[in-house]
């Protein structure tokens, strides 16, 4: 089907922005940024003793209402908040573009990514929630732009990161999401692109002129079915695949170190590439050392950092540990039952291709779940974008912001610009650059807060809760 703006790219100007776009994002998510992004995950688990020992702390502290805390939602709103952001279509067809790209290998790299950058994940929420402001109506207001102004006294850097971000907003959290939909319910239901574009625009809208409180109370709900959803789908695909899940596990493990490369329909598969393709999309999963998450995390109600920093970290836990790993599973399983079933198909297909192992509701349950985690994507998405708007231009900003996200979510969906794909890729990636310039020079508070709360016991001032000291 033509789309209104299919032809938007081929003018020269527009194709020769295009091309420099994508020469920029092969050098800045080439290795330079990948070795910076995964070393920071290293050098934060090993300074932080391997944080992610308190996982189940984090996810027992999730379910757990601080209900002495100061903030505007509680801890796990800001949590679902923050997982609707990072729970999108890379989760999905992102794990299955890894494996068509880099091997089954890649999984095992994705995984790992997502081991390590819990500790990244705790270390940028810790920071949001230490240097958070109250505003003059009672409003939380955190995230890296405030590490970085009153943390480090770094205010244009500040200024730059809530630039990206904004733009980000636009791009991966709006425009790209409700395109993915628009094109998966015109192939499945038949269903015109403007009309998924008003459903999603009005659904969209409904929830984010509420403001945070309207968005987390949204998220609280979705987010549990929509996980539960997509992991009983995968699980059932598990069972159908039965003798081939030990053998996936044991594939993907051997081509992660594997010096040759992979047979079959894989691309060059070796242990680099397993591991640029697998690194990669976790870190775009997970949004570890982002920056995004952080600013959510400002607005939870807790007592001191260490609190809200381990409940977002369950977020990458549960995002790429979990989800990831679980589709990771699905289609290596899959491939080795249909040895050609991944030669010509792209990730979507691939996934397209496994779910339909499921009968009759295999391509509905696929659909269900890309839709809830697209929808859950925007809904972060305009949350983060509208706390930049606010650090750069106030109050003010924000109406005008919530209408334009919402009119955005409807030219998504009509509109076809790979170009709009690029330009997010390359906002992500500016954005992490000042976040990860703030969680290294601002390790040595990281470290000071976890002692204080956690490793000596304190993490409940009220001592209603004390833990050993380890």
């Amino acid at each position: 089907m033509t789309r209104p703006f299919d032809n938007l790219e081929k003018g020269f100007a527009l194709q020769d922005f295009h091309s420099v776009i994508t020469s920029i994002n092969a050098y800045i998510w080439g290795p330079p940024l990948l070795v910076l992004l995964f070393g920071t995950h290293l050098f934060l688990t090993f300074r932080l003793r391997f944080i992610q020992r308190f996982t189940l702390l984090g996810i027992r502290l999730s379910f757990t209402k601080d209900m002495n805390g100061e903030g505007d939602v509680s801890q796990f709103g800001a949590l679902t908040t923050a997982l609707a952001a990072t729970s999108g279509t890379g989760n999905i067809v992102g794990v299955a573009t890894a494996i068509t790209l880099g091997g089954p290998g890649a999984v095992f790299w994705m995984w790992l990514t997502g081991v390590f950058g819990i500790a990244t994940k705790y270390a940028e929420a810790l920071l949001s929630v230490k240097y958070r402001i109250k505003t003059s109506d009672g409003t939380m207001l955190g995230g890296p732009m405030y590490s970085l102004e009153r943390g480090l006294g770094m205010k244009w850097l500040a200024v730059l990161f809530c630039l990206f971000t904004a733009f980000a907003s636009f791009g991966i959290g709006n425009m790209a999401q409700a395109n993915s939909i628009a094109v998966l319910a015109d192939k499945t239901f038949h269903l015109p692109p403007f009309i998924t574009g008003i459903i999603m625009m009005l659904l969209t809208g409904s929830v984010i002129l509420g403001g945070v409180k309207s968005i987390a109370g949204v998220c609280e709900k979705l987010i549990p079915f929509m996980c539960i959803f997509y992991i009983t789908g995968c699980l059932i695909i598990l069972y159908i695949n039965g003798p081939y899940v030990l053998p996936a596990i044991q594939m993907i493990i051997h081509n992660a170190f594997s010096p040759r490369a992979a047979g079959g329909g894989f691309i060059g598969a070796t242990v680099m590439t397993a591991a640029r393709y697998g690194i990669a999309r976790g870190l775009f999963t997970n949004e570890s050392g982002l920056g995004s998450a952080p600013i959510v995390a400002a607005a939870a109600k807790t007592k001191n950092p260490v609190r809200q920093a381990l409940v977002s970290a369950t977020g990458t836990f549960w995002d790429t540990v979990v989800i990831c790993l679980m589709t990771g599973l699905v289609l290596v399983s899959t491939i080795i039952k249909f040895p050609f079933i991944s030669e010509g198909l792209n990730g979507a297909e691939l996934t397209n291709a496994a779910f339909n192992q499921i009968p009759v509701v295999g391509p509905f349950v696929l659909t269900i779940g890309l839709f809830t985690f697209v929808y859950s994507t925007m809904l972060g998405w305009s949350y983060y974008g509208e706390r930049a708007v606010e650090y750069l231009a106030g109050k003010k900003g924000i109406p005008p912001y919530r209408y334009l996200f919402t009119i955005f979510v409807f030219v998504g969906s009509i509109a076809s610009m790979p170009l709009i794909w690029d330009l997010s890729d390359s906002m992500n990636a500016l954005m992490a650059i000042p976040n990860l310039i703030s969680l290294l020079l601002l390790n040595g508070v990281v470290v000071r807060e976890t002692e204080a709360y956690l490793w000596e016991g304190n993490l409940d001032r009220t001592g209603s809760r004390s833990l050993r000291k380890s």
